[in-house]
């Protein structure tokens, strides 16, 4: 079976751009998902801020192998109560892969627990992302480096925690560097950021970057079953403890009380 994939955009510059409505005709998210049904292994839908709950139901989550996020202009515009839907689902296992902007999204800092903040320039810059694990599932079909004509600049510091593996590093033609390619896990969720996509240019277009995109949606893939609950926190009995103990000494809760959140 295909992983299932849902590219959720935010779905406004192309609206208020002529720009990126030229670039995009169709929507950045539907550009993505082009790019990842090219692949026969992926099969990838969409969904918008503007749908109902975001397009992003219970039952719709609970059916998405991984989940793409981009955002930039209307990050506060998004429904706190998705938010963690989005957070339980990754912590329950779905893939998680967060593009350029969606460093300051809410499910992104959520899920980091930082200011994910950084350096930023919109002069059109030539980019050169540097490949840093040769072997990484991510990087496949790459080679050592690739350019792209124009691209927003992100530079270091990158207020995020230290990742599991650093796989791209971007040079800037200003000078500046920057970590593009993080991975990281939260739960039972592996989530990639990668940073290039910047609305005003056509960098979904690009070959290399598409190639990214498809690898690291069967990356982030996690063939497990779904954690039922990854909030659960449930009180033990002593009569349940996998060793014989004495129940003993002043507590607060009875068995199988809540505990205090």
């Amino acid at each position: 079976m295909p992983v299932k994939a849902v590219v959720w955009g935010e779905n406004v510059h192309e609206h208020q751009s002529s720009i990126v409505a030229a670039t995009y005709p169709d929507g950045m998210h539907t550009c993505i998902a082009d790019a990842l049904n090219s692949d026969p292994r992926i099969s990838a839908t969409t969904a918008t801020l503007q749908e109902p709950e975001h397009g992003l139901t219970e039952a719709r989550l609970a059916d998405t192998d991984v989940l793409l996020w981009w955002g930039h202009a209307a990050h506060g515009e998004v429904s706190d109560t998705v938010v963690e839907r989005v957070c339980d689902a990754v912590w329950s296992g779905m893939g998680m892969i967060f593009l350029h902007s969606a460093h300051f999204s809410k499910p992104f800092k959520r899920l980091m627990g930082s200011p994910c903040n950084l350096t930023w320039r919109e002069a059109g810059e030539r980019e050169r992302l540097w490949v840093t694990s040769r072997n990484h599932p991510i990087t496949q079909g790459l080679p050592d480096s690739f350019e792209l004509d124009m691209e927003e600049m992100y530079g270091e510091p990158f207020g995020v925690p230290e990742p599991l593996e650093t796989v791209f590093i971007s040079w800037f033609q200003g000078g500046e560097v920057f970590r593009s390619g993080l991975t990281y896990k939260r739960g039972a969720g592996s989530i990639f950021y990668f940073r290039p996509g910047h609305e005003t240019y056509a960098t979904y277009h690009d070959s290399h970057v598409r190639t990214v995109l498809k690898n690291s949606v069967r990356w982030a893939f996690n063939p497990m079953a779904r954690i039922a609950d990854p909030n659960a926190a449930p009180n033990v009995p002593a009569a349940d403890a996998p060793e014989k103990i004495e129940d003993r000494g002043p507590k607060l809760h009875a068995d199988g009380d809540d505990g205090f959140r």
